[in-house]
């Protein structure tokens, strides 16, 4: 039997002597860093407003070691950061790492978060800047990111500026990383199930493809975080990213818009729920999948007609269009009725 080694046979600077140099790798590592890890604070050049956002992730609640690597979780957790920065229409800057951790966390699976860390920021161009380090009780271990971005002389894009006569539109998917949980959740975790290829086979029509929902889109997303930037310079007037579901975070720009987003029910059933999502899971979780997934970390914006972004390197589908609020007031509606799915809450029992 291997023995590993754990944080809390390491001092804190032996650690960090093994975390910092991953980071300093990045190729974005020096972009507008004016003083790197190592001091108190670290220092970056701005040249105007300055966007920053928070997310941390907890072992249990939002992420499973059966399930993700500690890879997977760094590559994840860059991505939902990432996301809200590009949501703003800012182009990310620079990352502050946190994690406080038990003393019996293998070495090895801090070293992989790191490792995953390092590639997401590295693909974002945005050098990790520096962050913290403290134990933990018995089996915990949080990890939480901080992401700066810039406007780059841009306005930022609010939830709050949707109008009636807008387009409604997504770039990225929708319930791709929802149908990868279901399937993990029912123990279909792909080919290196042995049991998987025949028995699911003939209802997925493709394993390789129902394997990529877990891998690529639930265990490691990949936000379309260009397409924030692009959207903002071309006059988006609302933006979010899909964390919590389409349901549910599309209210959200309603609700502050004070409006309606009148979605196209044929239109999100042909281009998101046709094909991979409904071989994998079925029509009906598919669907539910599609309108309320989270963690998607897609982009959905509102932008007035004809404005909507050409740009095959990070492409929008419309799939609705924004309407005064009725009697019902401010409100998503699917195929002109409210769905009786919401979304993701963190504090629902």
């Amino acid at each position: 039997m291997v023995a590993h080694t754990t944080i809390g046979e390491l001092s804190e600077s032996d650690l960090l002597a093994r975390i910092l140099p991953v980071f300093a790798a990045g190729k974005g590592a020096g972009r507008g860093v004016l003083v790197p890890p190592g001091d108190d604070a670290a220092v970056l050049a701005t040249g105007g407003s300055v966007v920053v956002t928070t997310d941390s992730m907890v072992r249990g609640m939002d992420w499973r070691d059966d399930w993700s690597s500690g890879h997977d979780v760094g590559l994840k957790l860059v991505a939902q950061n990432v996301a809200d920065v590009a949501a703003m229409g800012a182009v990310p800057t620079g990352l502050l790492i946190a994690l406080a951790a038990a003393p019996a966390t293998s070495l090895d699976w801090v070293v992989d978060l790191t490792d995953g860390i390092a590639a997401g920021a590295e693909d974002a161009g945005c050098p990790v800047v520096g962050g913290d380090l403290s134990s933990a009780p018995e089996g915990v271990v949080i990890v939480a990111v901080t992401a700066f971005g810039d406007l780059e002389g841009r306005a930022p894009v609010l939830r709050s500026g949707a109008r009636p006569g807008d387009v409604v539109a997504v770039a990225g998917s929708l319930g791709w990383s929802g149908a990868g949980l279901a399937l993990l959740l029912a123990g279909e975790a792909g080919p290196s199930d042995p049991r998987a290829g025949s028995e699911r086979k003939a209802r997925e029509g493709s394993v390789e493809r129902a394997r990529s929902l877990v891998t690529w889109f639930h265990r490691s997303p990949r936000p379309p975080w260009e397409a924030g930037p692009v959207a903002a310079a071309v006059g988006a007037s609302s933006m979010i990213d899909l964390s919590d579901g389409l349901v549910r975070d599309g209210g959200r720009i309603a609700a502050a818009s004070g409006v309606e987003l009148a979605l196209d029910e044929r239109v999100l059933r042909e281009t998101f729920l046709a094909g991979v999502v409904a071989d994998a899971v079925g029509e009906d979780e598919g669907w539910r999948q599609v309108l309320s997934g989270g963690e998607e970390h897609s982009l959905l914006a509102t932008f007035p007609p004809g404005a909507v972004p050409d740009d095959p390197s990070a492409p929008w589908t419309v799939i609705g269009e924004v309407v005064e609020a009725g009697a019902a007031g401010p409100r998503l509606t699917v195929g002109g009725a409210e769905p009786s799915v919401t979304g993701w809450d963190h504090f629902a029992g």
